[in-house]
């Protein structure tokens, strides 16, 4: 009876397993697949241009599908669908997801505030790593060498600007070769110049849209790619049957040989345009975080491949009988009746595959972003379910511009297309290697079964890669001007950003210093909570002494907040603060260290100033536990201890939190007790209306001491200065810095600090912005940074 009841529960729940696996394939069509599936539209039109238009027989046309077939066997079946969907970071995918993962298992990162602490995050280590594990003379290695790693930075991000080069090049050649099938005098006959622009309306309408959400618009055209897949499929079907059903014999690999023997040099150029069949491949991993690998797998199985692949033969068989449609041999296949409806699909699935690239591009900034590796831009959260769903005005508009720049300067598909070939190859390039160090430092395999990955799959996409160079003058430059362009920003922004952070590190200020002056710190303590910003995890910044010298004054609770990003995708809610004190109880001087991950977005409607007083309420808490349990006190270390502090709950505090009366409008109730004049509460209280539309989504609260609750008359005090401080007011100090070369710098140093850095800091958002500081409470401190 209990095997029964047992077997039938399993049955439920394999029923439900396979309902949610199929909806997650089923959308994935709208986000992942869109790039990949429409390739058949140009691909034989780029393959078959130029020289090779001299060999155009059955001989060819066969090799040439025979290319496509095991390229699109290798490539996205074996390589990424079997193996690369493997190497997930916590659930996430792409290029910064292996590289995250090296990093986390080897010493290469190179953000400059990782602390031991970070180590203990849940989401750090995968499940069943080995920690022990002796270390590699090849790691150990890599670890020594400071350059080495340096340059896996720059090759990822060299991979990354591919990818933006992606976002530039993948509306452009998707739309523009969906418009084209107006050109056939069958149809409308509409001459360049009218597809160039109706290209350019449909582009612009595209990034319009943007701003909604790309996931809203991905999931409403998932049925179109479905609808597509089919379509063209059944076409490539009938294709084979109506016009030549020998094609089937070109899936034996001697085609390529035949291919290659007859072709020659014009041949391997060729390989330039087959490599279109698999653009967008690189989507199944870098969008991973948004499905699973099973999914993932399940629609490419299912239904991508073998509908593409009927596609593919299909073309190739109507090609081989009617050798002069090369120039529109995707539209001129299609029977007549299916024409329009063709069409308009078409266009749908160019725009929804547009959208995937445009996704991808905000991931890769926002990551980017995070490695400290571009300058701060605006990242809106656009959906409260799909956790790191993003849009960036900025890269938007940027993109938009260049999309257009391209379409009316090159006019051309296939001039586009060697463009694009060689950005897709150089991103699946660098996902090879990256993979290769996985294999051995993530999955701990041994060093031949990750050379023979290697130098497989570095054959087959170096093949391809050198045909893309060859096209460097027809167009491939294009990738490689965008490309060197954004690298260079990255490496400027990350050049000086972490110059500025050295400075602060050299130059903090004395814990002996501080101690010497004692609580007052020999100033005026006033009400209020000090929130200094400083991207220091240890020590305390210049911009202290800096202001206590020049306004000697400082408020009675003095925290000083880290707000840094971790080698992870996403850091849990209750493991994000970690709470420590510096110097003696009565200093009240607190650090607070905010931990996010590389795909974490710190939403503006967050309550930050409730969560800060929490978790210090309950460090207090602790300490006091720990040190009457252990008997002894953790004051005599002047930096203290860190701990993480679980933020979701309030037992364990000492504190009561109740609901403010007033709902958002007039005077807080959190100012009954305020220090501050009649006159300043009245300010407070205007610019609360006038704004409440950003205030109105902070929860308002009061704390008050639990008094059923039994807490040590010391605990009591310092809980009760904080409540104090609290209802004072909190103040944000964040430093408003000036970066200059020293003045025995080079030349390269002083260019890039005094003007790419300083042009940079100048027109990108200010650091009060993307940590949303409420302006009414910022003060800024100016420092000039010899750097």
């Amino acid at each position: 009876m209990d095997e029964e009841i047992a077997g039938a529960a399993r049955q439920v729940q394999w029923k439900s397993y396979g309902k949610t696996l199929s909806l997650l394939a089923f959308q994935s069509f709208g986000v992942v697949y869109g790039d990949l599936s429409t390739s058949p539209l140009y691909v034989y039109r780029n393959s078959l241009s130029g020289r090779l238009n001299d060999y155009i027989d059955e001989t060819t046309i066969f090799g040439l599908f025979s290319l496509i077939f095991w390229t699109f066997t290798l490539v996205p079946l074996l390589k990424y669908v079997i193996i690369v969907l493997s190497a997930d970071d916590n659930g996430e995918g792409g290029t910064f997801a292996l590289y995250s993962l090296l990093c986390r298992h080897a010493k290469f990162s190179l953000l400059p505030n990782q602390q031991a602490a970070d180590e203990e995050l849940s989401t750090y280590y995968q499940p069943g790593t080995d920690r022990t594990a002796v270390s590699s003379p090849f790691k150990r290695f890599l670890e020594k060498h400071r350059k080495l790693r340096t340059c896996l930075l720059l090759f990822v991000l060299f991979g990354a600007c591919m990818v933006i080069g992606d976002g530039v090049l993948t509306p452009t050649i998707s739309v523009l070769s969906a418009i084209s099938g107006l050109q056939d005098p069958a149809t409308s006959g509409l001459a360049d110049g009218w597809i160039v622009f109706i290209a350019c309306v449909v582009l612009v309408g595209l990034f319009a849209l943007q701003h909604r959400g790309t996931h809203r618009v991905a999931f409403m055209f998932a049925p179109v790619v479905v609808l597509w897949l089919l379509g063209i499929g059944i076409i490539g079907l009938y294709n084979i049957i109506h016009w030549n059903p020998r094609i089937f014999v070109a899936l034996s690999p001697h085609y390529i040989v035949k291919f290659f023997k007859r072709t020659g040099r014009d041949g391997w150029i060729s390989l330039g345009g087959v490599l279109l069949a698999i653009t967008g491949t690189e989507a199944m991993f870098a969008d991973l975080g948004h499905f699973t690998a099973a999914s993932i797998r399940l629609a490419f199985v299912g239904v991508i491949y073998p509908c593409l692949v009927l596609q593919y033969m299909g073309q190739a068989a109507f090609l081989s009988k009617n050798m002069s449609a090369v120039y529109n041999s995707f539209y001129l296949s299609v029977p007549s009746p299916l024409f329009w409806p063709v069409f308009v699909i078409a266009t749908l699935a160019a725009i929804v595959g547009s959208q995937a690239i445009i996704s991808a591009t905000f991931s890769i900034v926002k990551q980017c972003l995070a490695l400290g590796c571009f300058p701060r831009v605006k990242v809106v959260h656009t959906s409260r379910w799909i956790h790191g769903q993003i849009y960036i005005p900025e890269i938007n508009w940027i993109l938009m511009v260049l999309c257009l720049a391209v379409a009316l300067g090159f006019r051309d598909i296939t001039v586009i297309g060697n463009a694009y070939g060689l950005a897709c190859i150089a991103v699946m390039f660098v996902t090879t290697y990256l993979m290769s160090l996985v294999i051995i430092f993530v999955w701990q395999k041994n060093v031949l079964i990750s050379l023979l990955f290697l130098i497989f799959f570095g054959a087959v996409e170096g093949a391809y890669l050198s045909a893309a160079v060859m096209k460097v003058p027809q167009g491939g430059w294009a990738p490689i001007a965008l490309a060197l362009v954004f690298m260079s920003i990255m490496y400027v922004w990350h050049y000086g950003t972490r110059r500025k952070y050295l400075f602060d590190l050299q130059n903090k200020v004395s814990m002996k210093w501080i101690l010497n002056l004692g609580p007052s710190l020999g100033i005026m303590r006033v009400p209020g909570i000090g929130l200094i910003y400083t991207e220091l995890v240890t020590g305390v910044p210049a911009i202290f002494s800096h202001f206590v010298t020049n306004l000697p004054a400082f408020h009675q609770v003095l925290v000083f907040v880290c707000v840094k990003s971790v080698p992870v995708p996403y850091v849990p809610v209750d493991e994000r603060y970690l709470i420590g004190r510096i110097g003696p109880r009565e200093y009240r001087m607190y650090r607070c260290i905010v931990r996010y991950g590389y795909k974490d977005v710190q939403k503006d409607d967050e309550n930050f100033e409730n969560h800060l007083v929490m978790s210090i309420a309950r460090f207090i808490q602790m300490e006091a536990e720990e040190s009457a349990s252990s008997g002894r006190s953790y004051e005599s270390s002047p930096e203290g201890r860190m701990a993480v502090v679980h933020t979701t709950d309030t037992t364990g505090t000492g504190l009561v939190v109740r609901d403010s009366v007033d709902g958002g409008g007039g005077t807080s109730q959190q100012l009954t007790r305020s220090s501050k004049s009649e006159t300043l509460r009245s300010l407070q209280s205007i610019y609360e209306l006038e704004s409440v539309g950003s205030v109105s989504r902070r929860r308002r609260v009061r704390f008050q001491i639990d008094e059923e609750e039994r807490v040590d008359p010391q605990v009591r005090d310092e809980l009760s200065d904080l409540l104090d401080a609290k209802e004072a007011g909190v103040a944000y100090i964040i430093g408003h810095s000036y970066v200059k070369a020293r003045k025995n710098s080079n030349f390269l140093k002083t260019f890039a600090i005094n003007y790419a850095y300083s042009f940079l800091r100048k027109n990108c958002r200010g650091p009060s912005v993307t940590l949303h500081i409420p302006h009414i409470s910022l003060i800024e401190v100016g420092m000039i940074y010899y750097v």
